[in-house]
């Protein structure tokens, strides 16, 4: 590796774990206050918010690493260009093309960084993840096991125990549920016992009465009963036979989706198929986005008053490819054989960068255009 490029290429590392931290502190804080807005104040330790947003940080990074090369590349460009330190470069033969030599080192590097996230690190963290909340969801009896104190599971629920008897019978409860606005339903019974299945925890209670309360025409139903079940699960909102997600699977299971995965995850064959060929797509997103950043820059010469068109450039063109990113996915995930317009993206984004890196190299080539049919 020339000096050249081993001299721009720790540029561009130094920049891009400034611009990476950065992002990710960003987009860390705000996912920490969702997690603990969810978890403090649903009664859970600081220790399982800490444990929350750590696993949750992997996809955090993912977001931020394309943006952060697409930044480091802008700002070293910016740099280099302002002390016209490319000038001299230029000067000694070097063209746009060789001078893009770096930054493809560099994009290399972030999409292998973005191919351990998206393909390992990423789909781990989301399945620990379901399981953390699975199992929160399902410790029902610890957290409502309390005698004599009126609790709140979630927003418009109470449960109230008397007594819980050394048997483990729980004796004078009450339930109420009014997260329904037009419905009010009160549980009592003199007597219920915990009861848990291979999927859920249900409150069997006897010798009870069930009222409703009916806001539209304010008229109250009573309903006696001998026992009844309740799926307690309801009321932390838990789902504890729910499949696994399609961003939990690994990446051959979505290429290759069977029956039982399909079932699994209620998503199409389609759909799995273009997740699993996304994470590739994602991964070379971060090579594309710095050649971007380094090429728009690239075009147009020398002005006092900066380079801010070229960024502003250089920002649009990232959003069209983003917008092709969108239009590949809704092709490919209409038929599996289309898989391949997942990458439509990519295809787009080298196509801008090979033509800005050729007109960055014949600067005067849309100018003499103009100029010849000004003067025809």
């Amino acid at each position: 590796m020339a000096k050249f490029d081993r001299y721009m290429l720790s540029q561009l590392m130094v920049l891009f774990g400034f611009f990476g931290l950065v992002l990710v502190l960003i987009y860390w804080i705000n996912r920490a206050v969702v997690l603990f807005d969810q978890l403090i104040a649903d009664g859970q330790s600081f220790s399982i918010f800490l444990e929350f947003s750590a696993l949750s940080l992997p996809s955090v990074i993912q977001l931020a690493l394309p943006l952060a090369s697409f930044a480091a590349a802008v700002y070293v460009t910016n740099r280099m260009a302002t002390e016209s330190e490319l000038t001299v470069v230029q000067a000694a033969g070097y063209s746009a093309f060789r001078l893009a030599r770096p930054v493809l080192y560099f994009g290399l590097i972030v999409a292998l960084l973005m191919s351990i996230l998206t393909h390992f690190l990423v789909p781990m963290s989301l399945t620990k993840l379901s399981e953390r909340q699975s199992e929160l969801a399902q410790n029902v009896t610890a957290r409502l096991l309390t005698e004599g104190q009126f609790l709140e599971p979630t927003n418009g629920v109470t449960f109230y125990i008397r007594e819980i008897t050394p048997t483990g019978a729980l004796s004078d409860i009450f339930l109420s549920d009014t997260r329904s606005p037009n419905r009010q339903i009160t549980y009592t019974a003199s007597q219920a016992f915990l009861v848990r299945d291979q999927t859920t925890i249900q409150l069997v209670m006897i010798d009870g009465m069930i009222q409703t309360y009916s806001a539209a025409d304010q008229r109250l139903f009573t309903t006696t009963f001998d026992d009844f079940a309740f799926n307690i699960g309801a009321l932390t909102g838990g789902e504890s036979n729910r499949g696994r997600r399609d961003r939990e699977l690994s990446t051959p299971e979505l290429l290759n989706p069977t029956p039982a995965l399909i079932a699994e995850t209620g998503r199409t064959a389609a759909r799995l198929i273009s997740v699993g060929h996304d994470r590739f797509s994602q991964s070379i997103l971060g090579t594309v986005a710095a050649l971007l950043g380094f090429s728009a820059l690239m075009v147009g010469g020398f002005s006092r008053f900066g380079v801010w068109k070229q960024i502003v450039f250089a920002i649009l063109l990232i959003v069209v490819v983003k917008a092709f990113e969108t239009i590949g996915l809704n092709i490919a995930r209409s038929n599996p054989e289309l898989w391949f317009a997942t990458y439509l993206q990519s295809i787009v984004g080298f196509v801008i960068v090979w033509f800005l890196l050729f007109w960055a190299g014949r600067p005067y080539l849309f100018k003499r255009r103009i100029k010849e049919g000004a003067l025809a």
